[in-house]
């Protein structure tokens, strides 16, 4: 862990006097991503491979699952490149889009409900996930949920890891209109909280969407996962128990 700011309240291996709570604690408030910090990509990009695997096990398409893979990743891809700045085009659409796409535009009456129960089969929290989240809690730390995702599909991902009830508030870019960095995301995570900017920490794995969106409404933020992070990011992590460290509660 790089630690940019030396003052952190607690020494070099991450261990304090006491239990730090209340004001003792750097942070009040965390923010997370969802995608690449709560959720593993992977998994996300397996259960796309298995949906569309699936239909065409059914034999309908007339394409092996390659082909088939590929032409509904590049119109889902296409999709999302459609927006225009921060305006955020749903997950959702963009799955009935890519599906459509091998049907020559008339997708099967169930693909939505059998596209829900595949990715569901497959999705898994990334290393340390919900053992962090449920730390911080134990703390009395406060968490809210800042991501580019679909509402329906955010709530369902975090039922699904048992962490949904960890959580004050959740800022989707479904709800607000908007993608990070858009200050709008973080001003409605804030709102939503009721937590002091100058007391929560953001936890993001992109540095332009989340660090740097962070620091535009003076939240301190954590880049986590990429190399390479700029000058706003206050603490880079590479283990997720490591966020227990940053913000002053003992792992």
């Amino acid at each position: 862990m790089t630690d940019r700011d030396a003052d952190t309240g607690v020494d070099d291996e991450g261990t304090s006097d006491s239990e730090p709570t209340g004001a003792a604690r750097r942070y009040d408030t965390v923010f997370r991503d969802i995608g690449g910090v709560i959720v593993e990509l992977r998994s996300i990009r397996e259960g796309y491979a298995a949906f569309v695997g699936e239909l065409v096990d059914r034999g309908d398409l007339g394409m092996d699952t390659d082909t088939a893979l590929s032409a509904w990743k590049s119109t889902l891809g296409d999709h999302f490149k459609g927006r225009e700045g921060t305006e955020y085009r749903t997950a959702r659409e963009g799955y009935r889009k890519a599906t459509a796409e091998l049907f020559d535009g008339d997708p099967p009456a169930d693909w939505e409900d059998t596209f829900d129960r595949v990715a569901s089969a497959t999705v898994r929290p990334k290393d340390g996930a919900v053992e962090t989240i449920e730390a911080l809690a134990d703390a009395g730390v406060q968490q809210a949920i800042v991501s580019d995702i679909d509402t329906r599909e955010a709530e369902h991902m975090l039922e699904t890891f048992g962490v949904r009830e960890h959580f004050d508030h959740v800022t989707t870019s479904e709800e607000v209109g908007h993608t990070k960095p858009d200050e709008r995301m973080f001003r409605d995570a804030l709102e939503g909280t009721g937590a002091d900017p100058d007391r929560t920490l953001m936890v993001g794995d992109r540095h332009t969407h989340d660090v740097a969106g962070a620091a535009a409404v003076g939240i301190d933020a954590a880049g986590y996962g990429e190399d390479g992070w700029g000058p706003e990011a206050d603490y880079e992590i590479e283990e997720l128990h490591e966020l227990l460290h940053v913000v002053g509660v003992r792992g």
